[in-house]
């Protein structure tokens, strides 16, 4: 987590930080790992004390530095802003250390960011996708595995995080399955029978005893299965069936939400089941179904064809 020339006062903090984040805050993996490497880089800042009495006052010449340099260093747009995010954070977090959150934090803009539209794999695709990383595994259980994972993802839309991190008591799957989001809220999404087939044949084909209070999904030496595994497996599966670098697992879940709004499901019961704090990143996908039905029209429409 730390590097080797950061001395123990930095350490200390960035345990400390880690901890605040995993535990307290239930942030997912990748969030821990990128906002502890923000601080890490903070700490390593010229300039900057590792103490939570001097991180706590840091001000916005500080920030203006720190993140002037990591633009020099050719950060884009949306790393940059991810990176403010990231150290406002913690520096938030260590005005709470030491009692002083009156303080006012520095203020900072971050740069714009255009918020990119989701891209939706077909229907068919998804299911082509999740049959396809079954016949390349090196395993037939390894394969059955990552065909469930994808398949819940499409099938009920859930974040890889969120199908990673259930348990053996998730099993069986019913009609409906409870899963716990981001900030640890909980929602219920729907199985379909597809996926509850594609789950019932990974757990008897599973080389481990199902155990309620350990991973569902496991890896092949039997911890819970890495999203990175999940992620490669998708990207041979891709190439081999000629998609896009788009379709990645997550794309998957914006199809299932694509989906559902082409076929009529308002904004309100989709944002629940995707489990989105607010209703304005549930409204993306009207822009994505808009898209969808444009490619629609230019692909079927005789003016188009006569064109």
């Amino acid at each position: 987590m730390t590097g080797p020339d950061l001395d123990f006062r930095a350490e200390r903090i960035l345990s400390t930080w880690h901890g605040h984040l995993s535990h307290n805050l239930r942030r997912s993996e990748h969030t821990v790992r990128a906002y502890v490497a923000a601080a890490e880089r903070l700490l390593r800042f010229d300039g900057v004390e590792p103490e939570w009495q001097p991180l706590a006052a840091s001000d916005q010449a500080l920030l203006r530095r720190f993140m002037a340099a990591r633009r020099a260093g050719g950060l884009s747009n949306t790393s940059a802003a991810r990176e403010l995010s990231a150290i406002k954070s913690f520096l938030k977090f260590c005005q709470q250390q030491t009692g002083s959150e009156r303080i006012s934090s520095p203020r900072m803009r971050g740069p714009r960011v255009k918020k990119g539209i989701p891209r939706a794999v077909t229907p068919d695709d998804a299911v082509n996708l999740a049959a396809m990383v079954d016949e390349d595994a090196a395993e037939p259980w390894i394969g059955a595995r990552d065909r469930a994972v994808l398949l819940l993802l499409y099938g009920s839309g859930l974040r890889i995080a969120e199908a990673l991190s259930l348990n053996g008591d998730a099993f069986p799957l019913g009609d409906r399955l409870v899963v716990k989001g981001k900030g640890g809220k909980e929602r219920t999404v729907p199985i379909l029978p597809l996926v509850r087939d594609a789950v019932a044949a990974y757990v008897q084909a599973a080389p481990y005893t199902l155990n309620p209070h350990q991973a569902l999904f496991r890896g092949a030496r039997g911890g819970r299965l890495a999203q990175g595994v999940v992620q490669r497996a998708t990207a041979r599966a891709r190439k081999a069936l000629g998609l896009p670098p788009s379709a990645t697992p997550h794309a998957l879940r914006h199809s299932f939400a694509t989906h559902l709004l082409a076929a009529g499901a308002d904004l309100r019961s989709l944002q629940e089941l995707l489990g989105h704090a607010s209703l304005g990143s549930t409204q993306i996908y009207t822009k994505v179904d808009a898209a969808t039905l444009l490619d629609v029209y230019r692909n079927a429409h005789p003016r188009e064809e006569a064109d």
